[in-house]
């Protein structure tokens, strides 16, 4: 596609994107333009990617028909600030900076400016991120919109959301690859305390959380029953299933997304 895309900032989230759209090939890997404070990053980037690397910011987004915003929340005010005059009313402002609504870029940029709000995830690097996405009344054409959600698609699954619960999806979305990475860790760990070799254990762990999301994926069945089938009567699964239900299993889950979701609510009212 004839389209000129920019990153500001090349972090985890930002290379996994970055280099999940090169493979992708949707977009020429010389229009995807880059600038990041982190010179031996970008010089890697390049090597990697053969993407263009900019020297500030300000170019990114003169020669981009759609920005990424991927810095950390705090520091979206002063990048916005130093550069709000480069954005017109055509250029397309897309953030995945968590819990900072529309209405806080518009503030700095302008009411009149075109913005995407999302909240991706890091699977984006091996192409099966999860998306979220919401944009303001200034986007008014489809085209427009597919677009951006094209970019996304690139490395995952996209689903448009009302902003108003978009932080309620951090959580589940942005945040929730961290606690699967220590349940595979902590049942790696467990095979390794039986005798099984650490890599093995790693490989092991991550196949069966692979395997089981992909039964909830394609198969539309209740997680529930899913997890009954697994369940013989008198069996080892029940048993170790008593002993998660003993010690909060849910419960600790439940109770960290609540405050995951209270923390990105903090970050937007900051």
């Amino acid at each position: 596609m004839d389209l000129k895309v920019g990153f500001i900032g090349a972090g985890n989230m930002g290379c996994a994107m970055i280099k999940s759209i090169v493979n992708s090939k949707f977009i020429k890997k010389e229009d995807i333009f880059v600038y990041d404070i982190d010179k031996g990053k970008l010089s890697n980037l390049k090597s990697e990617t053969g993407v263009t690397i900019l020297n500030d910011s300000g170019g990114v987004i003169e020669k981009s028909d759609i920005i990424i915003l991927a810095v950390k929340p705090n520091m979206v005010k002063n990048v916005l600030e130093a550069n709000k005059d480069a954005f017109d009313d055509k250029k397309i402002l897309v953030s995945v900076a968590v819990g900072i609504p529309i209405k806080f870029y518009q503030d700095i940029i302008g009411n009149d400016k075109k913005i995407v709000r999302t909240m991706p995830n890091t699977p984006a690097l091996v192409g099966e991120g999860m998306t979220l996405m919401c944009y303001d009344e200034n986007i008014l054409s489809g085209e427009e919109f597919s677009k951006v959600k094209k970019i996304f698609e690139c490395f995952g699954k996209v689903e448009v959301l009302d902003e108003k619960l978009m932080n309620e999806v951090t959580a589940v979305t942005g945040s929730s690859p961290a606690y699967v990475f220590m349940f595979i860790e902590a049942m790696a760990d467990a095979a390794v305390l039986s005798g099984l070799p650490r890599d093995l254990s790693y490989k092991l762990a991550a196949q069966a959380v692979l395997g089981s999301a992909k039964l909830v994926l394609e198969t539309g069945k209740h997680p529930g029953e899913l997890k009954d089938q697994v369940c013989s009567p008198a069996g080892t699964t029940i048993e170790a299933v008593k002993t998660l239900e003993k010690h909060g299993f849910r419960y600790a889950i439940i109770d960290a997304m609540e405050e995951c979701t209270k923390k990105a609510r903090k970050i937007g009212k900051g």
